[in-house]
């Protein structure tokens, strides 16, 4: 049997080099990134590739975008559609796509003809009320000119103003040559030459 010594270590005491020391430092771990799948791949239940076509349409956040064009059109004919487009047109492709899936579940007949045909009738209802207000304001335009020329009209053929007929018997009275002499308040010429005489000196 092992004999133990006092001040002898027991083998267990020995740390081995692969025992945790409380007192080494702890070699430090890298944070697991955890990547969300988009809403396409989380709906669809599919591990979400790092080049994923419909990642950069359908973020995780919009699930209810996927779900309406997924409902309508189906995944497969979606990717089908995105390939077959420029990467510059694809965002328009899908909201188009949204757009007439969301039509169609509203108006399961019409779809997006029967939004169509309602604009057009509104298009249709506002010009014609156009037409109206611009019928209505030519017409008063006429009307405006009609009453200028009427009123231009009465001032051509309206007779001069006629004077007093007081005002006009006094400028009779004055213009006329025999007031001189019915007027007692005007001296003739006889009546001159008598005074003068009257003056001449003795």
């Amino acid at each position: 049997m092992f004999k133990m010594e006092y001040g002898e270590a027991t083998p267990s005491a020995v740390a081995s080099p692969n025992s945790s020391n409380p007192s080494s430092p702890s070699t430090p771990t890298s944070p697991l990134v955890v990547i969300s799948p988009c809403a396409a791949c989380k709906i669809l239940r599919r591990r979400c590739a790092d080049k994923c076509m419909l990642a950069p349409y359908f973020p995780p956040t919009e699930q209810a975008k996927f779900t309406t064009a997924h409902r309508v059109f189906g995944a497969s004919n979606i990717i089908k559609f995105l390939q077959e487009l420029p990467e510059s047109q694809r965002a328009d492709a899908v909201s188009s796509m949204v757009y007439e899936a969301s039509a169609r579940i509203r108006d399961p007949v019409y779809g997006c003809a029967g939004a169509i045909c309602q604009l057009q009738k509104q298009v249709n209802e506002l010009q014609a009320q156009l037409a109206k207000a611009q019928a209505e304001v030519v017409n008063m335009q006429l009307q405006q000119a009609n009453l200028v020329g009427a009123l231009l009209c009465m001032e051509a053929t309206a007779p001069p103003p006629q004077p007093h007929p007081q005002q006009f018997a006094v400028d009779t009275f004055i213009c006329s040559p025999q007031s001189y002499h019915s007027n007692p308040g005007f001296i003739d010429d006889d009546d001159n030459n008598n005074l003068g005489s009257l003056w001449e000196p003795l």
